[in-house]
Parts: structure tokens; sequence; C-alpha cells
């Protein structure tokens, strides 16, 4: 039978946009359509949402990367449990086609503001704050297989590089070596159709937890007498700052190098750098890097440096259940160096950041730590 005059199948995707962007609307439509389809046959309308947790959550070992499993969960509407989650969902996924369409992005926050509104009759409103919003947008990125740069969704920026790089962001050509005190800002959305690599002279890359120590190494050039790049993620690292790192792993082989605090928090920054999250365990082949190396700070190097004690900060009931529940993670147990690592900081019962080094002086760090550890490859994996 002939199609009726303007009108479109439901999978059929708005003329112009592009492979990914038609991939994703479809995706968008298939969601709706399901739902409406069960609606239309007198069936209760749910979406199967896939669960990210520990319990889903498989340890590639062969890969070296943390995996999502095939658990689901389901958000039927008529249930009181979940039917605003239902409805939050559909609501995101409303706007997610309508940015689409339009050919723009959004942020986190925008977003949130798009879907809130007070329901018709009622003093409620359809969400309360982002951090309601913001997992139900995870929660539809899983659920569609799609990552949030198909969505059209950005978070804010955090982050900065420099160093013997250039750097082509939509079209912009940045010589890295010459951003001055503030480095380039590294955006939320860094995928090969938005950034591309120029021109990259670096042996390595050193990424450094906070923008604080990232300072200091960029004040003192190590990025030029080392011939390296130099990152920071602001502490835990957004996902642009992590699949940025990869990038730069997989596509240029560079080598990723962490200069982290002295606890079980810079331990889970590295773990989540190099096996993945499990929140974001859908997201691993793109964001994990097995090959990443911890050069430290080390609970060895009280001692070996010589530091004093005003550097100690007493490990608190948290710190010390953390740390073991760090251990107990399969690449770690079977790790013997790891082990040993962290029952040393349980044992000196102290933990110390990145910045205690400036005790034995202010360009200690960059000047003598950091270059005789990589002269001696003295670093965990």
């Amino acid at each position: 039978m002939a199609k009726r005059a303007g009108t479109e199948s439901p999978q059929a995707p708005k003329p112009g946009l592009k492979g990914r962007d038609q991939e994703t609307i479809k995706k968008l439509v298939g969601l709706a359509a399901e739902v409406s389809s069960r609606s239309l046959r007198g069936k209760e309308p749910v979406i199967h949402v896939p669960t990210r947790s520990r319990s889903n959550t498989i340890w590639d070992k062969r890969k070296g990367i943390l995996r999502m499993g095939e658990g689901k969960s389901d958000r039927p509407l008529f249930d009181l449990k979940t039917a605003r989650q239902f409805m939050q969902t559909m609501l995101h996924a409303s706007t997610i086609k309508e940015l689409i369409e339009a050919g723009k992005t959004s942020s986190l926050r925008g977003v949130f503001y798009k879907a809130k509104h007070t329901v018709a009759g009622t003093k409620e409103n359809t969400f309360d704050t982002q951090d309601e919003s913001d997992p139900i947008l995870e929660d539809l990125e899983v659920t569609l297989g799609a990552l949030r740069e198909e969505l059209h969704v950005f978070a804010e920026n955090r982050g900065n590089l420099v160093g013997n790089i250039t750097v082509i962001d939509k079209g912009d050509e940045i010589n890295a070596r010459r951003m001055g005190s503030g480095g380039w800002g590294i955006p939320s959305i860094v995928e090969p159709d938005v950034i591309q690599f120029g021109k990259c002279e670096a042996k390595f890359v050193l990424h450094v937890e906070k923008g604080t120590v990232w300072a200091r190494f960029n004040e003192d050039r190590f990025w030029e007498k080392h011939n390296c790049i130099l990152t920071h993620g602001a502490g835990q690292p957004p996902r642009g700052c992590r699949r940025l790192l990869q990038r730069l792993n997989q596509e240029l082989k560079l080598p990723i190098i962490c200069v982290l605090d002295c606890d079980p928090w810079g331990h889970y920054i590295y773990s989540v750098i190099k096996q993945g999250s499990i929140s974001l365990a859908f997201e691993s082949s793109r964001l994990a890097i097995p090959e990443a190396k911890f050069l430290g700070i080390r609970a060895k190097d009280y001692k070996e440096c010589d530091l004093g004690e005003a550097v100690k900060i007493d490990l608190t009931d948290n710190d010390i259940k953390r740390a073991n529940e760090i251990a107990a993670y399969p690449w770690f147990a079977e790790d013997a160096r790891w082990q040993r690592e962290i029952k040393l900081l349980l044992n000196n019962g102290f933990k110390m950041e990145v910045e205690a080094m400036i005790n034995k002086g202010i360009s200690f760090i960059t000047e003598t730590y950091v270059p005789e550890r990589l002269k001696a490859k003295d670093w965990l994996e």
C-alpha cells in the first residue's frame, strides 16, 4: 500500500542529519514506538534499563577493563515506585530528539531545566534537582546504547592540557606549546569528529590529580624539559578528560603516567582511569586505559623522600574502609605490588597529598621526584 503524501516511517530520520545522528534518532523513535505499541495492545508501558551497579559489572581480565553485564531492571509506568522515573526518562528522550533535529547541543544543566516544570494540576515538579536529572540521562544512554556525545549533551569542562602537541578543535588549530599559564581547557566532547591531533613530539602524558599541582609543573616548564603532554582532571577526571587520555594512548601510542594523592581516593582515581568505573562500565571500551601507570605519590615516599611530620594526614575510619574495599578489587587483589602499597598505607596510619612534596622544596616534585621516578621506571601498573 502506498504511503500517504507527507508521511514517513516511524524509524525514518529527518533529511540532512549526519549518520551518527540518524542512528540515534532511530533509537529514540524505536524506544517511543515500543512504549506506544504496548499501550495500543492494552499492555502496561515499560522501559527496560540495563542495571548500572557493581552486581551487574564484569571484570574482563583479558582486556583489563570493566564491562556491564546483561542485567536489566524494568521501569513500568503503572507502578508508584517507578512511574516518576518512567516519566522523567521519556521527557529527557524528547529533549534529546529535539536537540539532535535542531543540530544543537546542551549542557547537563540545560537539559535539566528544559525538562523541569510543574505537573499540571499539582504542585509537583518533574525534576527537583540536577542530581535527580543526571542519572536519568545516564540511564537513557545505556538504554539506547548511545554515548552522551551522541545525545548532544555535554558536561561542564574540567581539566587542562599543555605540552608538545597541536590539537584541532572544531577546525581551530590549538598549539598546546603556547597556552600560557592556563593551558587549553579540555572540552566535554572530544570525539574524533570534534577533536583531531596535529603535530605531536611528546613521548608520554603526565596526568596529575589537581589543577594546583598541574600549575607547578606548567610554571616549571616540565612538559618542555621532558618532552611530554601535561594534563589534569580537577580531581576525579570527567569523561572528556578520560576519553582524551585514552585517545592519546591508543591513537598516538603515548604512555599515560599518573601522579595522584597517596590515599584511597587517589588509588580509586587511578583505578577509574585504568579499568573504568562501575557506573560507566558500559563506556569502558572508550574510556579505560589498561596500560596506565601510577608513579606516585607512594606510601614509601614519607621515608624515602625524608618528608616532615607536617605532611601526615591521619587516616579516617572511612579511609580505612575504602582502602580495604579497593584492595579487594580483582585487578588489585591479584597484584602483589598493589597489595603491598595499600598495606603500607594502612600500616603508616596516614595519607599524603601530592602537594606534600613542597615540604622538600617548591620545585622538588618537578625537578627531582618525578624525573628520578621516570628514569628508574619506578611505578605501579
